[in-house]
């Protein structure tokens, strides 16, 4: 069974810290449309606690969260 997300747009936040993670994901969600999915992945340890809360405050959904070793990988679902 394939579970990989298909995705409208991916960033690569990896090497980057806070706020870059957040600011980058903020700025490609906006250019997405409602029900379409962005990637992001980081490698900086605050952005786990950081995107959850952003996603949470900002109403858009983590459908997927995985880590592999200090790569964090997050699939958002644009909600409004």
């Amino acid at each position: 069974m394939n579970d990989e997300i298909i995705y409208n747009a991916e960033i690569d936040c990896v090497g980057l810290y806070c706020p870059m993670p957040i600011a980058m994901t903020k700025e490609e969600i906006d250019k997405l449309k409602i029900g379409e999915i962005l990637k992001i992945e980081a490698d900086d340890p605050a952005a786990e606690e950081d995107i959850k809360a952003w996603a949470k405050r900002t109403g858009h959904e983590i459908i997927k969260f995985e880590k592999q070793g200090t790569i964090l990988t997050f699939f958002i679902k644009k909600m409004k």
